[in-house]
């Protein structure tokens, strides 16, 4: 906690001093200072391992105090304001260093390996900013062990470095079911497996067996059978057939599908026919709130609750529990302890550095559910292809019990000596490869399952911005409709005449659409606070997500094409594509057509280009980008013919393989209703294309549609 007025003095104790003035105080100023510093140092060339370690301390600390900024509820608004102002001063800095030399930006990843130079620098930016440093995973306990895990004897240890939340609900069903029975067979499939091939070092050729590749890639799977799902869905083939797997028996898979071919709800219904209750999701914060929409679309009669910041609202009696990577940290103790049956890791290569603290908090939860029960339901979801960067699977082979740091375990080491054959035997390479295999990895191309899925179909992926955007969006939503209610109110008395208390009266449907139509008559792109603005602002809030979900597409399935309205949300992707060293081409409305066509010509020639970046109206037609399968929409259109001149971009004569675009939506705001509006008045109630290039009739007035919304959900409000 803070301590205002003391300092380290040079003998590990401390000095009283003056207080300084108030935008003196706290960490900000250190890192003012540091970050100018580094980026002096970046002008004049590489920065040097001491400054790069200085760089990453400033990344860290500045995330952490924003958090801590956010969540202070002693201050002002105003005070926050500017702090916040000041963070995003430091944060620019940050952004030309990393321009300036890119080979510290892999620092800024979450992923990022913390050292002991960085922990001790952090600490002592701490200090002398008179601060308590905060815990950081990872950080050495007593004992002199780092990780998740803690000791037995560790009472003594630092007690805010030990310090996680629980959350209320979670000790409650601690309370009603404290003892959690083993078992004992758990220990039986964990025993070394001696024979032959002890001594034989294993890892390298296992790897170097994918690395030469081969026919498949893929488990032999039982045909599809009949899977109870909710009224109005169906499985596909593909996805029973993991199902099925399940059903019979299997409980690790690395799933391995292309984007778009239902990993989600194969992970979840394989759940449910294993009974593997509690189940724990682990997430990327982009698709946080996706995965617990499908949770309740394909199995609604399991309870899933969502784990948000400290866990303040978890509901600790779920059936189903979704975190995200970024603050799994702060919860892997009390989830390592509700009796977990079953773990679900979605983009699993985000585990690849096992040095990681994330890395570390999930492959210490696997651990804990398999040395608790015989065998759990673990299952990795990521579109990566297995032949590249095969060592990148280590970690993820590791979390599904199937090797540890050094060797195989029990069945895959089983399987290797049934071969009879040895690393210096050409065939053990193929058959170390079908061992691995047949223990549960499944891989699908969108071709490869052509038939079962639509040729072109619309995938929403809604997302949640963060509390300062969602806030400021729905600030926004409520002065536009409360400046409606206003006409509204006027249009009223005006009719009835002077002194009838018109906030009394039924609303008047045909004056609410009135009113929106006056709105949107007097309403245009470059005026104030209206429905355009408001869209503007959530597509600006959306673009970081957005981003980031199409670099994790381009990760998994090559060439992306990413589609926005506004140029400063083509500008925020661009900034982030940058920032993760994802090369990208730009076509936009104010280039020549000699500069349209580089652009074109780079991400469709050069294999190195992984995004389109396109703006929805300049590059929503004449262009050819059947290149890439995988489009990602930012922003919403306010027609559903634009939308799909977009995705004819992609999906186009010559194109070989399914395509899916992927429509990020913000959640809990007018951008939810705008996408139903689109999708009820154009008939895509399904949100999948039959592949027809017929356009939409007529185009829709959505936004007339969005404001009668607003409208009547305000005037719904102020009668009750």
């Amino acid at each position: 906690m803070a301590r205002r007025g003391q300092q380290r003095d040079g003998r590990g104790g401390t000095a009283t001093r003056e207080r300084r003035p108030r935008d003196e105080e706290g960490i900000i100023p250190q890192l003012a200072r540091a970050v100018r510093e580094v980026e002096a140092a970046a002008r004049r060339g590489r920065l040097r391992p001491s400054a790069r370690t200085t760089f990453q301390v400033v990344a860290l600390l500045v995330r952490e105090e924003r958090a801590r900024v956010k969540a202070d509820t002693t201050e002002g608004e105003a005070w926050r304001t500017e702090q916040l102002k000041r963070l995003d001063g430091v944060a620019t800095i940050l952004a030309k260093t990393a321009a300036l030399d890119t080979s510290v930006i892999p620092l800024l990843g979450d992923d990022a390996e913390v050292t002991e130079d960085a922990r001790i620098l952090r600490r002592e930016m701490y200090e002398a900013a008179g601060l308590e440093p905060l815990p950081l995973p990872g950080d050495r306990r007593r004992g002199g062990r780092p990780g998740p895990a803690r000791d037995a004897d560790d009472g003594a240890a630092d007690e805010e470095e030990d310090r996680r939340p629980v959350p209320p609900s979670v000790v409650a069903r601690q309370l009603a079911n404290p003892f959690l029975e083993p078992d004992h067979e758990a220990a039986e499939r964990r025993r070394p497996v001696v024979g032959r091939l002890s001594s034989w070092e294993l890892l390298g050729p296992l790897f170097r067996a994918f690395e030469e590749g081969g026919a498949s890639s893929c488990m032999d799977l039982p045909d599809p059978a009949a899977v109870a799902t909710p009224d109005g869905l169906e499985l596909m083939p593909h996805q029973a057939r993991v199902v099925a797997a399940a059903r019979a028996g299997h409980r690790e898979f690395l799933l391995a599908d292309e984007p778009g071919l239902g990993k989600t709800a194969q992970a979840l219904l394989a759940a449910q026919v294993a009974d593997a209750y509690p189940l724990l999701a682990v997430v990327p914060n982009v698709v946080k709130t996706s995965w617990a929409r499908e949770a309740r679309l394909w199995t609604p009669q399991h309870a899933v609750t969502v784990v948000h910041g400290d866990g303040e609202d978890v509901d600790g009696f779920a059936d189903i529990v979704v975190v995200n990577y970024d603050i799994l940290d702060r919860h892997v103790d009390w989830l390592a302890d509700i009796g977990l049956r079953g773990m679900v890791v979605d983009e699993a290569h985000f585990i690849k550095n096992k040095t990681s603290q994330r890395s570390q908090h999930v492959l210490h939860l696997a651990e804990r559910i398999r040395a608790r029960i015989m065998r759990p339901l673990v299952m990795a979801l990521t579109g990566t292809p297995l032949i590249n960067d095969v060592e990148d699977f280590h970690a993820i082979w590791e979390l599904l019990g199937w090797i540890d740091d050094k060797k195989p375990l029990g069945p895959l080491m089983r399987a290797l000596e049934d071969t009879g054959l040895t690393p210096a035997d050409r065939a053990f390479y193929p058959a170390a490869r079908t061992a691995v295999i047949d223990l549960g990895i499944v891989r699908r191309r969108k071709v490869d399952v052509a038939a079962d899925i639509p040729a072109r179909r619309v995938a929403d992926l809604p997302v949640e911005l963060d509390d300062d955007a969602t806030r400021d969006i729905r600030d926004a939503e409520r002065r536009l409709a409360r400046r409606l209610v206003r006409r509204y109110d006027a249009a009223l008395a005006a009719r009835l005449g002077e002194g009838v208390d018109v906030a009394g009266l039924p609303v008047d449907r045909g004056l609410v659409r009135q009113v929106a139509g006056w709105e949107r008559e007097g309403a245009d792109e470059t005026a104030g606070e209206n429905v355009f603005a408001l869209m503007r602002r959530i597509g600006r809030a959306k673009a970081g997500l957005a981003a980031d979900y199409a670099a994790q597409l381009s990760h998994n399935v090559g060439k992306v094409v990413f589609f926005a309205k506004h140029v400063d949300v083509m500008d925020a992707a661009e900034q982030t594509f940058a920032r993760r060293g994802i090369r990208y081409s730009s076509v936009r409305g104010d280039q020549t057509r000699t500069a349209r066509q580089e652009a074109v010509d780079a991400f469709v020639q050069d294999p190195d280009v992984a995004v389109a970046v396109c703006s929805l109206t300049a590059a929503g037609v004449g262009l050819n980008l059947q290149v890439a399968s995988d489009v990602v929409l930012a922003e919403l259109s306010w027609t559903a013919a634009e939308q799909t001149q977009a995705i004819d971009r992609v999906h186009r004569i010559g194109q070989d393989r399914p395509v899916t675009a992927w429509r990020v939506i913000a959640s809990q705001t007018v951008d939810t209703r705008v996408a139903e509006l689109i999708d009820s008045k154009a008939g895509l109630a399904a949100r999948a294309l039959d592949g027809s290039d017929a356009e939409v009739a007529a185009a829709v007035d959505v936004q007339l549609e969005a404001l009668v919304s607003l409208l009547t959900r305000e005037l719904e409000e102020r009668a009750a």
